[in-house]
């Protein structure tokens, strides 16, 4: 994500630009596409391009779309974002009618508010000086025909050139590849460790041109590392942070001259349950069972104690902040709010008692009053849960979770690992499969909305061939709603569907969302946004005496 927003964003310009200050919305003044025409029952869609420049003096055309497309097209299989049946499945043609305008033809009729933030929010226009299969070949006349990315081999080709070189860090800033780019920056040097400095780009033709002289990236081994820096006061830190577990230094921080405030994404916080688990699969799928652990949370109480006043709260996959349209009122309120007694008593009235400190099934059944399908009598919740190491906030919400869970006679079991491990760690599966069992985890960080940049959830809880949501979540109900996100006529009431169906039916456990940071900002930088999508633009930053 980091990469993509703090710094593709920088040199390659995407279609659409999101982010109206700190406000979740389209910005079509920084867009390279004018505002999207449907058409033909919301079946075609016709994009017009502003006038940009590649820094090779070469347009920024239609012809630089199709190729993106091309690419995703033949490689979908190697794009994250990637869902079976969505993008680019759904697109089937795209045209250059002129060197202005692109077409695209859908496989139906979609929502306009969705394809616009979901699905032509994720192209980026790319030149056709990548547009060959070696770099010993010269860079192709973006009006050339018969371009390898128009074959089925040739494409492949290009795609694998362009990802070899990706993945060599010490080309970056003297690439031909990259340098070619329609940003307002373009990259100056850049080491493997991560420090990345970048000029103006002289042949930008967009808005809100630098006018700084240098922009500069610094890399740290550690949020400690950097707040060290950062604390030192000797201004080789112009735009930083605060780790959580520091901001009762605060005042120190202002004193040196900067100004502390919160960056805020769109996105809301979670943690999967294993609905496939052979064990505690059973116990995952119950309503009754999501909803007592969901009463164990104490999210105003994490967020002000925790996260030390910097969090929001979340009760759907529909984020409550950033300022945005999306949230309806159900969302905007905690429906399973902080109560022991409520967990504990959804419990025992479901065929549950404590037995020797441990909840016990003691009605195995079906029935309103029994434990449900496939929970055998005698099976203790005694669970366990992997986190994210490194995390001071995280941990602490763990072990206030597992003091609330002993209350209720649930023995939750936690241990810390590396965020990669955690991740790693909750495979897709099957009950049969031998890396299945995996109970809960929780990597701390949830989901932020960008490039599907409308919160629909069909990455995170569609289900279907090929793919089920996070957790194993599979629910033909939830599919239903998450498809009439993606083709209503009333968008909105779509979207309250499908949050209220989520709200309530917990697919996932939610917990509070940390802010994105605490940004320490000196006092002599002016122009600051901080976008909810989480994009950096240092184009807009200069310095007041």
């Amino acid at each position: 994500m980091n990469n993509l927003a703090q710094f593709q964003i920088l040199m390659y310009r995407p279609l659409y630009y999101f982010g109206v200050g700190n406000k979740a919305a389209i910005n079509y003044n920084l867009s390279i596409g004018n505002q999207p025409v449907f058409s033909d029952g919301d079946k075609t869609v016709t994009v017009t391009l502003k006038h940009y420049e590649w820094s090779n003096g070469t347009p920024v055309t239609a012809r630089d779309v199709v190729f993106f497309m091309n690419l995703v097209k033949a490689e979908k299989a190697n794009w994250g974002a990637y869902v079976p049946g969505a993008f680019p499945d759904n697109v089937v043609s795209v045209t250059a009618p002129n060197a202005s305008t692109v077409v695209f033809k859908l496989d139906k009729a979609y929502n306009p508010t969705w394809f616009t933030y979901n699905e032509l929010s994720q192209i980026t226009p790319f030149p056709i000086a990548w547009d060959r299969t070696s770099l010993s070949q010269p860079a192709p006349s973006p009006t050339a025909s018969n371009l390898p990315d128009t074959t089925a081999a040739g494409v492949t080709a290009v795609y694998n050139l362009l990802n070899s070189q990706a993945g060599d860090l010490s080309t970056y800033a003297t690439s031909p590849l990259w340098s070619v780019v329609d940003g307002p920056w373009k990259l100056l040097s850049f080491t493997t460790a991560g420090k990345a400095v970048f000029v103006p780009n002289a042949k930008y033709s967009g808005p809100d041109k630098p006018k700084l002289s240098k922009f500069v990236e610094l890399p740290f081994t550690s949020a400690s590392a950097e707040f060290n820096v950062l604390r030192a006061g000797n201004n080789a830190i112009t735009y930083g942070y605060i780790p959580t577990q520091d901001v009762s230094q605060k005042s120190t921080i202002e004193s040196l001259g900067y100004k502390v405030e919160p960056w805020i994404d769109l996105g809301f916080n979670f943690f999967p349950l294993n609905l496939n688990n052979p064990s505690y699969g059973p116990v995952f799928r119950q309503l009754y069972f999501r909803q007592a652990l969901e009463h164990l949370i104490d999210q105003p109480a994490w967020i002000s104690h925790f996260f030390e006043g910097y969090g929001t709260t979340s009760s759907s996959p529909v984020p409550t902040e950033p300022s945005n349209t999306f949230a309806d009122a159900t969302s905007r309120s905690i429906q399973y709010p902080y109560s022991i007694s409520a967990a504990k008593n959804l419990l025992t009235t479901h065929g549950w008692k404590i037995v020797n400190g441990v909840m016990t099934c003691e009605s195995p059944g079906t029935s309103a009053t029994e434990c449900g399908a496939g929970i055998p009598a005698g099976r203790a919740l005694t669970l366990n849960m992997v986190y994210a190491s490194g995390i001071t906030s995280l941990s602490q919400s763990m072990v206030a979770l597992a003091s609330a869970a002993k209350q209720v006679g649930i023995t939750l079991s936690l241990s810390a690992a590396p965020f990669n491990t955690v991740i790693s760690d909750q495979p897709h599966c099957t009950a049969s499969q031998s890396d299945c069992t995996w109970e809960m985890v929780n990597w701390g960080g949830g989901w932020e909305y960008s490039p599907d940049n409308y919160p629909s959830g069909g990455e995170l809880f569609g289900s279907g061939p090929g793919h089920t949501g996070f957790g194993n979540y599979a629910n033909t109900e939830a599919n239903t709603l998450i498809a009439a996100t993606h083709t209503a006529t009333n968008a909105q009431a779509a979207l309250n569907a499908y949050q209220n169906f989520m709200d309530t039916t917990l697919p996932v456990i939610y917990q509070p969302y940390p802010d994105y940071m605490i940004s320490a900002i000196s006092s002599k930088l002016g122009g600051v946004t901080q976008n909810p999508y989480l994009d950096l633009a240092p184009e807009t930053w200069y310095f007041t005496k």
